[in-house]
C-alpha cells in the first residue's frame, strides 16, 4: 500500500477513501487499518446483534423493506416523537440535499470550518453561501451574538449551526440555542444539526427537538448511523413542525430507506439499556484519549463534546504526511483537515475509541512526529498567534468575495454613500461594497457571473449586553479567549430595551430590488452572484469534500435527555 497510499487519497471525491477500498488495496481479507477516521461508536451494536443480524442476513438482502412511513413509526414510538414531525431519509446527507432544495432560498450561512456539506451542497446549486470563520485564537469557539450580527448584515435568509460542531467538537448550551432560535424568528430558516449530540454530557438535556417542532422556521437533524455505530446503513432523521417535516418526507421515494435500516430499527427496542451504555462508555473514552494526546509535545487537543477530537500538530508537522505515513507504517486511519474550509493541513481529526487502539494511536504519532526516522515534524516552541493557513485563507475569502462571487471589488474605488464597505461583525474584516449594475455580467474562474443587484445598506443595531455564556466543556489543554475588540461608539440615540441578540429589522415596506424565483435553483448557475463550488474550488467539475417527555419503554433513552443513565 505504500506506493499508493497517496494516489488514493486523491482519487476519492470524499475526504478519505473507504474502508473497503482500503482492504482491497492491502491484498489482505478483513484487514482494514484502524480506523480513527469516520465518526462511528465503537461499542454498539454489540456482539449479541451482529449476529442476530448475520443470522437473518438472507432474508434482510432478498426481500423489499417496508415502506418508510412504518419504519419512522417504529423510531417515533422508541424516541416518543411523533410521526408528523419527522422524516427519516438515506443518511443525514440526503436529508441537507433536500433541505438545500425545498427550503433554502437564495442564501446559507454557516459558521466555518464545519462539515462539508452545509457549505458544498448550497454551493452546488448555486446559493450564495456566508462563511463565518472560526478563530482558532479562541479554540474555534462559536460567538452567537457575533454570528446572528453576521447574518443580519449580510442580509441571510437560512442559518445553520452544527451542536457539537464537526470537527471541533465544540459545544453550545441549550438554553443559548433557543435564545438564537427566537433571535432569527424572521429568518426563512434554521437548521441546528444534532448529529453527535447523543455524545455529548455538558448538560442533562442538550437537545433542541421539542423546541423546534413548536417554531415555524427550525429544522433539527440527527443521524442514526454515527451513534449506532451502521455508517454503512445509511439512515438518519430530521424534526420540525408538520409543515416542514411534511414538505421534505412527500419529496422522499417511497423505498429510500433498505431493509437494513428496518431491521436495525425493529432491533433497538430491546436494546436500549446496552445502547445508553455504549454512549457512556465512549465519553469515558474521549476524557481518556484527550489526557493520552496532550501529553504528546507540542500537540494541542481542543474540547470535544462529539465523539472525535481536535488535535493540531506540532509546528512543522504537516498533515498528509503524517496521515499517510501513519497508514503506511502504522495501519492507522486519520483524518487530515486541510480540505475543510477554515482549517489546515496542521489539524487532524481523531475518533474516540477504545484504549487498546488509543495505545497504538499515541505509539504511532510518538515515532512519525519524534521516533529516529524524523521527517514529518520536529516539534518546537510555538510562535506568533497559532493562527493557521487555512484559517487565514477563509478569512481572505470571506474579506474578498464572502460567497458573494466580487473578488475584484477591493481594487475599485469607493462608491457613493451608503454603499461603502463595512466591517463583518465578530471578524473584524470589511464586507464587500456594495457595486451599481453594469451592463456587462463579471466573471469569476470559467462561469460568467451576473453583476450584484445593490440592496439598501443593513439597519445599524447597537451590539446589546453581552450574554453570559455558560462555562466551556473541560479539555485537558485549555485555550485563552482573547478580550473583544473595542467597537466604535454609534451617534446617541434614545437606548434600547435589552436583548440578547440584535432585534429583527422591520420588512421593508416596498418591494425587495431582488425577485427570487420559484423552485430550486438549478445546478451550477449562481444565485444572486453566488459561486458554484467549482469556481470556489478552481476545478472544472464538481468536487465534494467533504420538552421534555417520559423515558421510553425497556430502557430506550428520551431524545431530549439522550439517555443520561449509567
Amino acid at each position: 500500500m505504500s506506493g499508493n497510499v497517496t494516489s488514493l487519497f486523491r482519487g476519492t471525491a470524499a475526504h478519505s477513501p473507504s474502508m473497503a477500498a482500503l482492504t482491497r488495496e492491502s491484498g489482505e481479507a478483513g484487514a482494514g487499518p484502524v480506523d480513527f477516521c469516520i465518526p462511528c461508536n465503537p461499542y454498539f451494536p454489540t456482539p449479541a446483534m451482529f449476529e442476530e443480524m448475520a443470522g437473518r442476513l438472507r432474508d434482510i438482502i432478498t426481500y423489499y423493506p417496508s415502506g418508510a412511513d412504518t419504519i419512522t413509526a417504529e423510531l417515533c414510538g422508541l424516541l416518543e416523537l411523533p410521526p408528523q414531525c419527522v422524516a427519516m431519509g438515506n443518511g443525514s446527507t440526503e436529508l441537507i440535499t433536500w433541505i438545500d432544495h425545498l427550503l433554502v432560498r437564495d442564501s446559507l450561512a454557516v459558521p466555518v470550518p464545519t462539515f462539508g456539506r452545509w457549505t458544498d451542497q448550497p454551493m452546488e446549486t448555486g446559493k450564495r453561501v456566508d462563511m463565518f470563520p472560526l478563530q482558532e485564537s479562541a479554540g474555534f469557539a462559536l460567538d452567537l451574538a457575533r454570528y446572528a450580527e453576521f447574518v443580519r448584515a449580510r442580509g441571510t435568509r437560512t442559518v445553520v449551526i452544527c451542536n457539537p460542531n464537526n470537527p471541533d467538537g465544540g459545544y453550545l448550551h441549550k438554553q443559548a440555542l433557543v435564545q438564537f432560535m427566537d433571535a432569527m424568528a424572521d429568518r426563512d430558516l434554521v437548521v441546528i444539526d444534532e448529529s453527535f449530540l447523543e455524545f455529548a454530557d455538558a448538560e442533562a438535556e442538550p437537545s433542541v427537538v421539542r423546541e423546534a417542532m413548536l417554531r415555524p422556521n427550525v429544522v433539527v437533524l440527527r443521524s442514526l448511523g454515527k451513534n449506532f455505530g451502521l455508517h454503512g446503513i445509511r439512515f438518519g432523521y430530521l424534526v420540525a413542525n408538520p409543515a416542514l417535516a411534511g414538505r421534505v418526507r412527500a419529496m422522499l421515494p417511497k423505498w429510500n430507506l433498505n431493509s437494513f435500516a428496518e431491521h436495525v430499527v425493529f432491533m433497538l427496542r430491546d436494546h436500549g439499556p446496552e445502547y445508553a451504555q455504549s454512549l457512556h462508555q465512549v465519553r469515558r473514552d474521549r476524557l481518556e484519549m484527550a489526557g493520552r494526546l496532550s501529553a504528546l509535545p507540542g500537540l494541542t487537543v481542543y474540547p470535544s463534546q462529539g465523539n472525535f477530537l481536535f488535535v493540531r500538530l506540532p509546528v512543522g508537522a504537516e498533515g498528509t504526511v503524517v496521515r499517510d505515513r501513519m497508514l503506511t507504517e502504522h495501519r492507522i486511519l486519520v483524518r487530515e483537515c486541510g480540505n475543510k474550509i477554515g482549517s489546515s493541513s496542521r489539524f487532524l481529526r481523531l475518533v474516540v475509541r477504545p484504549q487498546v487502539d488509543v495505545h497504538r494511536l499515541v505509539s504511532g504519532l510518538e515515532q512519525v512526529l519524534y521516533g529516529s526516522r524524523r521527517g514529518a515534524a520536529v516539534p518546537g516552541p510555538a510562535t506568533g498567534t497559532g493562527y493557521s493557513s487555512g484559517t487565514a485563507a477563509v478569512d481572505r475569502l470571506v474579506s474578498e468575495t464572502n460567497g458573494a462571487g466580487m473578488r475584484a471589488l477591493a481594487a475599485q474605488p469607493a462608491g457613493p454613500p451608503g454603499l461603502a464597505a463595512a466591517p463583518a461583525a465578530g471578524t473584524g474584516m470589511p464586507l464587500p461594497a456594495a457595486v451599481p449594475v453594469a451592463p456587462a455580467a463579471a466573471t469569476v474562474g470559467p462561469m460568467p457571473m451576473p453583476v450584484p443587484v445593490p440592496v439598501p445598506a443593513p439597519q445599524q443595531v447597537p451590539r446589546p449586553a453581552p450574554v453570559p455564556q455558560p462555562a466551556p466543556y473541560p479539555g485537558p489543554v485549555p485555550v485563552p479567549h482573547p478580550a473583544p475588540a473595542p467597537r466604535p461608539t454609534p451617534d446617541p440615540v434614545p437606548p434600547p430595551a435589552p436583548a440578547p441578540y440584535p432585534a429583527p429589522a422591520p420588512a421593508p415596506a416596498a418591494a425587495a430590488p431582488y425577485s427570487v424565483p420559484a423552485g430550486p435553483t438549478p445546478p451550477g448557475v449562481p444565485a444572486r452572484g453566488g459561486l458554484t463550488a467549482a469556481q470556489v474550488r478552481g476545478t472544472d467539475g464538481l468536487e465534494s469534500v467533504p420538552a421534555e417527555g417520559r423515558p421510553a419503554s425497556r430502557g430506550w433513552p428520551d431524545p431530549a435527555g439522550m439517555g443520561r443513565t449509567g
